[in-house]
């Protein structure tokens, strides 16, 4: 069993830069692979960004360049740093989880295969 705890959402103003963390309890060790997703009202929930156990970093393309995912492995913590936010970035932002010890990559496009998600932070964006 895995726990996950979205914090760090708010408001923030279209151009700002706004930190995401997720901090996970239980069973979980250097063979997770860590996701972001988000969902807007209306619309199906999409993956933001991912990281593999050894570190490589999926992003989709409407976030390449201004987000950053990043993990502690440690302290079993991801972080999305979001920057130059959009409007169309005010969402419900999810952590995810997945035990994937023969890939080094993570399924940024299938929320399906994710085994446990936390309950979300909200991210809203003023213009």
């Amino acid at each position: 069993q895995v726990q996950l705890a979205e914090s760090g959402g708010g408001s923030v103003q279209a151009g700002g830069s706004l930190r995401l963390s997720c901090e996970g309890s239980g069973i979980i060790d250097s063979m997770h692979a860590w996701g972001w997703f988000r969902q807007a009202p209306g619309k199906e929930r999409e993956g933001v960004a991912c990281i593999g156990r050894l570190g490589m970093a999926l992003y989709r393309d409407f976030v390449e360049g201004r987000f950053i995912i990043s993990k502690d492995s440690g302290a079993n913590r991801v972080y999305l740093e979001m920057n130059r936010v959009e409007p169309e970035d005010a969402a419900m932002y999810y952590c995810a989880i997945v035990r994937l010890p023969y890939s080094e990559g993570c399924p940024l496009y299938s929320s399906r295969t994710w085994d446990s998600w936390g309950q979300g932070t909200q991210v809203t964006v003023s213009s």
